[in-house]
């Protein structure tokens, strides 16, 4: 339980909501410098944020009207770490901390200031988000930006610059420069590109590290502007920080550096798997050097038994040879190897013993479908297709959530916010026991309306307008239907009750590309299938969310989450082999990540009709010189 809106004094703080903190993270929490946060897997990065920030708000270390702003790579990251933050702190005192991700700042700031721009950089305010690609440089660069002058240089010298380099280091590289662009192909095409987009055709067209270049440039031009921001918040959490690209570094260092605010920058330099979308090589050490911040590492693992720290670690120091000895505080609970790597002689009967080995598990051990996650690098289908059918015949049910509803994943949609909201209202208006939905749909969505914590009038009416929304849907829609005309009816008085343009200024990535109806559309075709032999809406919507199936999954997404056991399906050069040829680093990187998903099992099949395992020998060799066994299984 929270406690109440008092001050109390610094000495007399203890964190709550937890037995207690490991002594690095109770110095972090109550520092008044910057620092520097390296935590590894299961070492309770969000919870370390949420215990800083209520000991800010709660000793009155950030006061009153003062805020805390943190922000996440991603937009499910900035929500979990608010609600860690209102389940820590009075709602008076969690109403003062901002949480959201480099995105949606990005943009909230352009939207309020872009217009001071000079003339050369200054979007139309209607201006839309664009997708970037390699074909969309490509096209730029080979067909539509043309010759450059004379003096500049010729269409050779503009072909000759590499797709993948080309918004990295020339687009969005560096800070934009006032007058414009240095006389240089490279520079050249860029300006055309910057320019066409701000100022030719019928709007203009931003990506996010645009908005984030043209930000930055605004900031550095009008100091009233940064100013009003250093004043504003005192603090500042970067979470996820091994992520952050050199846009989002550049923007924090225009509107921070010099000023009061304290900043603490959280993350894992081994779980860096971004570097495909521009993230820094070592934003630690920039940051390090350029705020004078004390590093602060983290040793404790709540998450994964002594055993599979304990590999962890081995496979950390291929990452980084200096990576501490992380201390596991879980308990094994489980009689046999942690980990193993299972040789099958053909996929039908790896389908099958992986099928038979999760019944026997969940019986034994009292788990769920969703204690487990089979993980593959690609091509989720290819595998669904042999392990569904034995999974049915064993009395599970597997679900591919690397499958595409429409033009999203599945496993991009479960965790969507919109796709939430609109599951949750429909589990309180259609639940006997309503109670937790309620609480969670009233928080949601009052922050969404702006409603403040105090303010009990506006929050009993919206309390009142909540209950008769509930009561009217449920009296509207009794049982699901898998009639999709009335599944879209059903989905649109959600998103009418939770306002669509309320969804948009809260996430700006829903403008991009028509985001928002994407994954709008899918919720709609996901529903309409769920609803097909439920009885009720209990079990539809434990269908949509996939209560009762195992998971099938791509690795990357897997970040984030934890499960009881984790099955790698597929550990051979033909699934791997192209992501080690690009960058071994990352691709060890991810494989790391995965793997510290795991509480108390780790498992990695292999079968030699997919592929030989000469790539990838490099993994092998690591789990081979942890320890870890080859099984062969008939």
């Amino acid at each position: 339980m929270a406690v109440l809106a008092r001050r109390i004094r610094p000495d007399d703080w203890t964190p709550m909501g937890v037995e207690a903190l490991e002594a690095n993270a109770l110095i972090v929490a109550k520092s008044d410098d910057h620092r520097s946060v390296i935590a590894g897997p299961g070492a309770g990065k969000t919870e370390l944020l949420a215990q800083r920030a209520a000991f800010l708000l709660q000793t009155g270390a950030t006061p009153a009207p003062q805020r805390i702003l943190a922000i996440s790579y991603k937009r499910d990251a900035a929500t979990n770490l608010a609600t860690r933050v209102r389940q820590r702190c009075h709602r008076s005192h969690a109403a003062r901390f901002d949480s959201m991700t480099f995105d949606a700042f990005a943009k909230g700031l352009l939207d309020r200031f872009g217009q001071v721009l000079p003339e050369r950089w200054r979007p139309r305010p209607d201006y839309e988000i664009m997708w970037t690609n390699d074909d969309l440089f490509r096209g730029f660069l080979h067909q539509q930006v043309g010759a450059p002058p004379p003096e500049i240089g010729t269409m050779a010298d503009i072909q000759a610059i590499g797709v993948k380099a080309f918004e990295r280091h020339h687009l969005v590289g560096h800070p934009l420069p006032v007058e414009g662009w240095r006389p240089a192909p490279a520079q050249w095409a860029a300006d055309r590109f910057w320019q066409s987009s701000l100022h030719e055709g019928a709007k203009t067209r931003l990506s996010f590290p645009m908005i984030g270049r043209l930000v930055e440039l605004l900031l550095r031009l009008n100091p009233m502007a940064r100013q009003a921001l250093r004043l504003t918040y005192s603090h500042l959490f970067m979470d996820e920080f091994q992520d952050t690209t050199q846009v989002q570094y550049d923007l924090v260092k225009t509107i921070f550096l010099g000023s009061g605010t304290v900043i603490t920058a959280v993350g894992d330099n081994k779980q860096q798997i971004m570097r495909w979308a521009m993230a820094m090589d070592d934003p630690f050490a920039a940051f390090d050097a350029d705020f004078g911040a004390v590093r602060t590492p983290l040793f404790n693992n709540y998450r994964s038994s002594p055993e599979l720290v304990r590999i962890q670690h081995v496979l950390a120091q291929a990452l980084d040879p200096m990576a501490a000895e992380p201390v596991s505080k879980a308990k094994p609970t489980i009689d046999g190897a942690s980990c193993a790597i299972w040789d099958f002689s053909t996929p039908q009967v790896e389908a099958a013993r992986l099928a038979a080995f999760i019944a026997a598990d969940m019986k034994a051990f009292e788990l769920s479908p969703r204690d487990f996650v089979l993980l593959i690098r690609q091509r989720a289908d290819r595998y669904a297709a042999v392990l569904e059918p034995a999974f049915q015949a064993a009395g599970l049910s597997l679900r591919n959530e690397a499958s595409m509803i429409g033009a999203v994943a599945l496993q991009d949609l479960l965790p969507d916010e919109a796709s939430r909201l609109i599951i949750g209202l429909l589990r309180l208006a259609t639940s006997p026991r309503a109670g937790r939905y309620w609480s969670e749909c009233q928080e949601a969505l009052s922050v969404l309306r702006g409603i403040g914590p105090d303010d009990a009038s506006a929050q009993g009416r919206f309390a009142r307008e909540l209950d008769e929304f509930a009561l009217g849907l449920a009296k509207r829609h009794p049982a699901p239907t898998t009639d999709r005309a009335q599944t879209v009816a059903v989905v649109r008085e959600a998103v009418r009750f939770i306002g669509r343009d309320r969804l948009l200024a809260a996430h700006p990535a829903y403008a991009q590309g028509n985001w928002l109806g994407k994954i709008l559309e899918a919720a709609v075709l996901h529903l309409t299938a769920s609803a097909a032999g439920a009885a009720d809406w209990s079990a539809a919507l434990d269908a949509y969310e996939g209560v009762h199936a195992v998971p099938l999954m791509t690795i990357h997404k897997s970040k984030g989450l934890e499960y009881h056991t984790v099955i790698f399906v597929g550990l051979d050069d033909d699934a791997w082999r192209r992501s080690f040829v690009e960058d071994q680093v990352e691709a060890t990187a991810g494989f790391f990540v995965a793997f510290t998903r795991a509480k108390q099992r780790v498992l990695f099949t292999y079968c030699a009709r997919r592929g030989a395992r000469q790539a990838i020998a490099t993994l092998y060799q690591l789990l081979l010189g942890a320890g870890v066994q080859i099984v062969e299984v008939a």
